[in-house]
């Protein structure tokens, strides 16, 4: 199987007011829509990569990602896969998290530890081993069904764990060659 482009798009700025303003936990974030922002950063993203010949677009099953594809595949006439092992990382898997103040200190404890969990202690975060190897997975499922170029709307540690970059902003994108070599 040859390598495929992929093209990891991470979803465009959320609006976490609606679930902030119920007081919602944990995974009720995921159900977070776009700003107005959001949604013009992936009207700007589709236009940017309308050029690459795509013939698959996947995104992850939260609705910031899934508001984000939709735009997407609107402007380049593609239907959206949904896969759930593109999704976000969990900063905890009791699903107990309140809010950002939590996320950020389970990401600031994944950052001590690069990434894993330290020797002999799991964590309640999952690792970004863990993350590359469902992601990867998910890419795997796509480029098995096209013969084309990729695309993949999902979130920033999702981007992290398969190519180390922690800079994408909302409503960018990361290029990623997916060989399905590394796998074995």
């Amino acid at each position: 199987m040859p390598v495929t482009q992929i093209y990891l798009v991470r979803h465009g700025e959320p609006d976490y007011g609606p679930v902030d303003a119920r007081g919602l936990p944990g995974p009720a974030a995921d159900s977070a829509p776009l700003t107005a922002l959001g949604a013009k950063q992936a009207q700007e993203l589709a236009d940017l990569l309308s050029g690459i010949g795509a013939t698959c677009l996947a995104s992850s099953p939260y609705t910031r990602a899934l508001h984000s594809a939709a735009i997407i595949g609107h402007r380049l006439a593609l239907g959206v896969r949904v896969d759930y092992d593109l999704r976000d990382w969990l900063p905890d898997h009791t699903g107990l998290w309140r809010g950002v103040a939590d996320v950020r200190a389970a990401q600031a404890e994944l950052d001590t530890y690069g990434g894993e969990w330290p020797d002999g202690i799991l964590r309640r975060w999952e690792p970004l081993s863990k993350v590359r190897e469902r992601a990867r997975a998910a890419l795997g499922r796509l480029v098995a069904i096209t013969d084309g170029p990729v695309l993949a709307v999902t979130h920033a540690m999702v981007i992290r764990a398969l190519t180390g970059e922690t800079g994408t902003a909302h409503g960018g994108h990361e290029y990623y060659r997916y060989d399905p070599a590394d796998d074995v």
